[in-house]
């Protein structure tokens, strides 16, 4: 049974009320750890990354019954978990009153400190490369590079035009490959 299939199903069965809570969990199952790794490859920090995938399907649960399906349920949920990552990144630095360097700073200490980041050197350092982009820019190549969607998904995910999400990953590579050549 192929994606489209299983969620038409979950969708479905979500409609029903004898069967909502198993749509649900069936949902959760399906797509919990990739809006978790989205969201953590955004906020660094375990703990935000877990409240705030909580708070995403917190959010679907609200809203499933609404979903028009005119897009992959995957995709109205990543569109979901990007507004919550860029939303929460704006109001920590509202919140603090940071600058952007220095919210990126405590999110470089994060990832250094971090226990449950299992990369190596060079990973360590392409993370703290992916600090340097503007969250936006983060979310686009985190998508494209980790992800391996296409910019016509991630045009569904965030309503920009595949010709701008091109020129925005392009930069970013660009970035990366500076603060790399650069440290």
């Amino acid at each position: 049974m192929d994606t489209a299939t299983d969620d038409r199903e979950i969708l479905a069965q979500f409609r029903q009320e004898s069967s909502k809570n198993w749509a649900f969990d069936q949902l959760m199952r399906k797509y919990q750890q990739r809006v978790y790794m989205l969201i953590r490859k955004m906020v660094i920090d375990h703990d935000d990354a877990d409240d705030l995938t909580q708070e995403v399907f917190v959010k679907v649960w609200h809203n499933l019954d609404k979903f028009r399906e005119d897009s992959q349920l995957f995709t109205w949920l990543y569109r979901i978990a990007s507004n919550e990552c860029l939303n929460f990144l704006d109001k920590k630095r509202r919140r603090y009153f940071l600058p952007i360097h220095d919210v990126r700073k405590e999110l470089a200490g994060k990832l250094e400190s971090n226990s449950g980041f299992t990369g190596d050197e060079i990973q360590l350092k392409l993370q703290k490369a992916l600090l340097t982009l503007p969250d936006k820019q983060k979310l686009v190549f985190n998508m494209r590079y980790y992800d391996e969607l296409s910019y016509e998904e991630i045009a569904g995910i965030t309503g920009t035009s595949v010709g701008a999400l091109k020129a925005s990953y392009h930069h970013a590579v660009k970035k990366i490959e500076e603060y790399l050549t650069n440290t």
